[in-house]
């Protein structure tokens, strides 16, 4: 039975730590979500009379876990789905190939070289697997706040990045369905990941399809007027949830992950943004939820396995690899551009995040990576968001005249 009073006592705590720590992160010009993961771990590793706070605030019991539980996966879902609501699939046709090839190098290499990493160290293939998920996706965040913060928001470097984190996660999310389909049962043999990257790629391509289709029947949803007797009573906010809570619902049952659907059905709602605008409706909703994403992910991250032996050195050596494969993969894909230019896109795509973080959290939950490995992943994570800012800084300085660097730029640069 769920005591109401202590659910109320634990919102109260969670809800104003995250926002403390929310407002210190912004202030020290840190990501928030570095904060919040962070309270997360605190709250589960400090101890007080041998006790931790995770216990003293009764989060270990089975009933207030499995609340905590529902809303960090519903924080994820909304948090995947705003960010394809920021993605609008005819956004994507427009970035030039100098973007995707940053993307694709930018997953290929670390993807790889991480695998051969792991499999090197004689750990299980479904594991080296998730360990090299996480490897692939780019947080763009902290990024764009470093490149808007020194008037380069507008330059061909910040809309290369830009696009390439876009197309980067997107790849980084067909890749979690099929580990995370193989993770489910489907097995490791050639025949059976080829199955689930078949599946995986297929459901992508089937809403991507539906996305391609809508705008050519935007004319006809314009015309509807909004004094029609049945459009005055049906607001966005339903609607997204609609399409939201139905295609994650979808890409479950498909053994696939919700997020993926998730983020597929942002992709699809955002054609419908200027007639049926939800943002700012969803906006409290996320808001809301997404902590409790980041403060799950805390709370499964125990300090005491990073003591084990080795496994601060894998975690160190695996946020090296990460660095540099990014760095080498992404900077092969815009060198066309530039060395000076390639350079700040590089390390404009260094730091990882939420994908990282959500593809360890889905590893550890179906029970494929231990305490051990999930740790080195949010190390890893954590690592690059936070050295990142520093790299960009370096590398927009060692372009040069980089604010006016772009006056004679080809052409081919000047836009995407």
């Amino acid at each position: 039975m769920v005591n109401l009073e202590v659910v109320l006592v634990e919102l109260f705590v969670l809800i104003l730590l995250a926002s403390i720590a929310s407002v210190i992160c912004k202030r020290l010009e840190v990501p928030v979500v570095v904060g919040v993961v962070l309270v997360g771990i605190a709250i589960s590793n400090i101890t007080i009379d041998g006790q931790s706070l995770y216990s003293l605030l009764q989060l270990d019991q089975e009933e207030n876990e499995a609340i905590f539980k529902v809303f960090a996966e519903l924080g994820v879902i909304f948090l995947l789905f705003i960010v394809g609501l920021e993605t609008p699939l005819h956004e994507l046709r427009k970035v030039g190939k100098v973007a995707a090839m940053v993307a694709v190098l930018g997953v290929v290499i670390p993807f790889v070289a991480g695998l051969a990493f792991m499999l090197l160290l004689q750990f299980e293939t479904l594991e080296s697997l998730f360990i090299a998920s996480a490897l692939v996706a780019t947080s763009v965040g902290i990024t764009a706040y470093v490149l808007k913060d020194m008037g380069m928001i507008e330059t061909i470097e910040a809309k290369t990045i830009l696009a390439a984190a876009v197309i980067d996660d997107v790849i980084g999310l067909v890749i979690l369905s099929m580990v995370s389909g193989i993770a489910e049962g489907s097995g490791t043999s050639l025949l059976d990941i080829a199955a689930v990257a078949i599946l995986a790629v297929a459901f992508v391509l089937l809403v991507m399809f539906a996305t391609y289709l809508i705008p050519k029947s935007r004319s006809k949803i314009k015309e509807i007027k909004p004094t029609g007797r049945w459009h005055k009573h049906l607001s966005p906010l339903p609607f997204a949830l609609i399409v939201c809570f139905g295609i994650s619902a979808l890409a479950s049952y498909l053994n696939l992950a919700a997020i993926i659907g998730a983020f597929l059905a942002g992709m699809l709602f955002a054609e419908f943004k200027d007639t049926w605008p939800a943002e700012e409706k969803l906006e409290p909703i996320n808001e809301f939820l997404v902590p409790f994403f980041f403060l799950q992910i805390g709370f499964m991250v125990s300090l005491s396995s990073m003591t084990g032996e080795g496994v601060l050195l894998i975690a160190i050596s695996l946020t090296l690899i990460a660095i540099a494969t990014k760095w080498a993969g992404s900077w092969l894909g815009a060198r066309s551009m530039g060395k000076g230019s390639a350079n700040v896109v590089a390390m404009g795509m260094i730091p990882r995040g939420e994908v990282g973080i959500i593809i360890a959290s889905i590893g550890l939950t179906a029970g494929v990576l231990t305490d051990s490995l999930y740790a080195t992943v949010i190390f890893m994570v954590l690592a690059t968001t936070l050295i990142a800012p520093y790299m960009i800084r370096w590398a927009i300085k060692r372009r040069g005249n980089w604010k006016g660097a772009f006056k004679g730029a080809p052409s081919k640069f000047r836009e995407i």
